[in-house]
C-alpha cells in the first residue's frame, strides 16, 4: 500500500532495538483518513472470506481493527490485558510475550463474545516476532472458531515472525513490510 509505504517514511521513527515508532499515525496519535484506507485495503484483501468478526489485542490494534470492521460491517472483538471488574463470567486466556514492551501478559476474552460459528479475522497494527497473533490464534482455536486470515499494517519481516505464520498455513497480508531498519533507513520488500 504506497500511501502507508510513504507515511512510514516521512513520519516514522526508528529506534534501537528494531523498534519502529509510528506513534504520529498509527498506534498513539490516530491519522483516521489513512486508517480508513487501511480498513477498505483490508476489505479488499479479505473479500469473500465471509468473516464474521474483527479481532485484535488492546490497545494498538483497535482502531485498525474498528476500521477494518466498519468496512466489513461486522463487530470487534478485542482481547483486553489484564482483568478487571467489568468482566463476568467464562474467559479464553492466553500469554502473549510483547517484542516493544519486553514482557508477558496474560490476555483474555469473555467466551460469550467467541464462538466455533465466528470465521475471525485477527488485525494488528504491527507484526514483529509474531507472538501477539499467535495468542489470538489460541483464543481463537480454545473458542473452535476458525481463523481465514491475519491483516497487518506493518510487518518487520526480518523479524521472522510473519514467514512463521505463512509457513504454519495462515493467510497473512501485510499492507508494509519492512526488510531492514539499519541506521535508520527503512528498506521495503518488493
Amino acid at each position: 500500500m504506497e500511501l502507508l509505504k510513504k507515511r512510514i517514511l516521512s513520519d516514522a521513527r526508528v529506534k534501537s532495538g528494531n523498534i519502529i515508532k509510528v506513534d504520529g499515525f498509527i498506534n498513539h496519535q490516530i491519522d483516521i483518513a489513512l486508517m480508513n484506507e487501511i480498513g477498505k485495503e483490508f476489505k479488499t484483501l479479505f473479500e469473500g472470506e465471509h468473516i464474521t468478526k474483527v479481532i485484535t489485542i488492546e490497545a494498538s490494534g483497535i482502531a485498525v481493527a474498528c476500521l477494518t470492521a466498519l468496512h466489513l460491517d461486522v463487530p470487534v472483538v478485542f482481547a483486553k490485558k489484564s482483568e478487571s471488574k467489568n468482566i463476568d463470567g467464562e474467559v479464553y486466556k492466553t500469554t502473549v510475550t510483547s517484542f516493544t514492551r519486553g514482557r508477558d501478559y496474560t490476555v483474555i476474552l469473555e467466551k460469550r463474545h467467541l464462538s466455533a460459528d465466528d470465521r475471525i479475522l485477527i488485525v494488528d497494527d504491527i507484526l514483529a516476532t509474531g507472538k501477539a497473533q499467535q495468542g489470538l490464534l489460541d483464543i481463537s482455536g480454545q473458542a473452535g472458531a476458525e481463523v481465514v486470515g491475519i491483516g497487518v499494517v506493518i510487518e518487520k519481516g526480518f523479524q521472522g515472525g510473519g514467514d512463521q505464520l505463512r509457513d504454519a498455513g495462515y493467510n497473512v497480508k501485510s499492507l508494509a513490510i519492512i526488510d531492514s531498519m539499519e541506521e535508520g533507513a527503512i528498506v521495503f520488500r518488493d
